[in-house]
C-alpha cells in the first residue's frame, strides 16, 4: 500500500507542474496579443508624421490673416451692450414696483392736465397733453435723482428712480396700470387715382330730375328739428323726399312746425351719421330750422373723421332748402 501510494504522488507533482506551465504560457501569450493590438491602435491614431501635410509660406500667412480678420470683425461692442442690457432689465425687473399712493398721484394729475382741455378735443390733443405732462414728470423725476430734493415735487425720493424707467421705458405698462387708454389715431389717406387733366364727371341722382325749388345739394347735410323722422320714412328718389317737404308745409297746421328742409339718402349702401341709428337707402328726413345751416358739406374733416372712424371720406347725403 505504501509503494503504491508513493507512486501516485509522485505522478500527481509532475501533472500539477504541466498544468502551471502550459496556463503561463497561454497568459503570455495573450499578454502578446494585447500589447500588439495596443501598438496597431497607436498607429492608427497618431499616423506617421510623413503623412503630416505641410503648407507653404504663403499659405500659412493667407490663414494668419484670415484669423486675424475674424477676430477684428467680432462684435465685442456688441457683446458688451447686450451683457449691460440684460443687467439693466434684470435690475429693472427686480425692483420694486410704484406704490399706490404714487399711482394716485399720477391719476390726479393726468386728470387735472386734461381738465384744461375744451370740451370738444380730439384724440390727438389728448395725447399731445399726455405727452407734454410726462414729459415734464420725466424731468422732474431726473432732477430729483440729481438734486435729492423733494420739497418742491410730489413724488418719494426712493421712488423716484423707479418712475424714469416707468414713464420712459414702460409707459405702455404703466398707463394701464393706473387705467388710463387712449384709441389709436386714424390716418385716413385719400388716393386720387384719376388722370390728370381728366374733369370730375357731373354726378346723376336716381330718379326723376329735382325741380328747382328744392335747391338740391349733393354730398351735404343740413341740420334742425325733425318734422318727419326718416328712419321710417323711404322715398323713391331725392326729387320724391323735397316733393314730401312741400306737401308737409303745405298741410301744416297753425302752430307746427312746417318742412323747409329735406335730406335724403342716395346711396344703395347707407349713408354715415354719428348717431346710434343705421341710416339706410332712401331714407328721407324732413326738418325745420328758422335760419337753416349746414352741418357738412362735400368732405368730412381731418379731425372729424380722426374722432368717428367709421366716417368716410365724402359726405354721403343729398339736401335742400324749398323756398317759400
Amino acid at each position: 500500500m505504501a509503494r503504491g501510494g508513493g507512486e501516485w504522488s509522485v505522478t500527481g507533482a509532475v501533472s500539477y507542474k504541466r498544468i502551471t506551465l502550459l496556463v503561463c504560457s497561454f497568459n503570455i501569450l495573450i499578454a502578446l496579443f494585447v500589447l500588439r493590438f495596443l501598438y496597431a491602435s497607436s498607429l492608427h491614431f497618431y499616423p506617421n508624421h510623413r503623412n503630416v501635410v505641410r503648407y507653404r509660406a504663403d499659405e500659412i500667412r493667407k490663414m494668419e490673416e484670415s484669423t486675424r480678420i475674424r477676430r477684428s470683425k467680432h462684435p465685442s461692442e456688441l457683446v458688451r451692450l447686450v451683457k449691460k442690457l440684460k443687467h439693466d432689465l434684470a435690475t429693472s425687473e427686480s425692483s420694486i414696483e410704484l406704490s399706490a399712493n404714487v399711482k394716485g398721484k399720477l391719476v390726479d394729475e393726468i386728470l387735472e392736465r386734461l381738465k384744461r382741455l375744451e370740451e370738444k378735443s380730439n384724440v390727438t390733443l389728448v395725447r399731445e397733453a399726455v405727452e407734454t405732462w410726462r414729459s415734464e414728470k420725466l424731468k422732474e423725476a431726473k432732477e430729483l435723482i440729481q438734486e435729492q430734493n423733494g420739497v418742491n415735487s410730489t413724488m418719494i425720493v426712493e421712488e423716484a428712480g423707479m418712475l424714469v424707467r416707468a414713464l420712459e421705458l414702460d409707459w405702455d405698462v404703466l398707463s394701464e396700470e393706473i387705467g388710463f387708454w387712449l384709441p389709436a389715431e386714424v390716418h385716413n389717406e385719400e388716393h386720387d387715382d384719376k388722370p390728370e387733366g381728366e374733369e370730375e364727371p357731373e354726378e346723376v341722382l336716381a330718379g326723376r330730375p329735382v325741380p328747382g325749388v328744392c335747391n338740391v345739394e349733393l354730398h351735404t347735410d343740413y341740420g334742425g328739428a325733425a318734422v318727419r323722422w326718416g328712419l321710417t320714412h323711404h322715398k323713391e328718389s331725392a326729387a320724391d323726399c323735397c316733393q314730401a317737404c312741400l306737401d308737409q308745409a303745405k298741410r301744416a297746421k297753425p302752430g307746427e312746425m312746417r318742412c323747409n328742409i329735406w335730406v335724403y339718402c342716395p346711396s344703395e349702401f347707407g349713408c354715415f351719421s354719428p348717431d346710434i341709428y343705421e341710416h339706410k337707402h332712401q331714407e328721407c328726413w324732413l326738418k325745420y330750422a328758422e335760419k337753416p345751416k349746414r352741418s357738412f358739406k362735400d368732405r368730412y374733416s381731418e379731425t372729424y373723421r380722426n374722432n368717428h372712424p367709421k366716417a368716410p371720406t365724402i359726405v354721403p347725403w343729398v339736401s335742400g332748402v324749398v323756398t317759400a
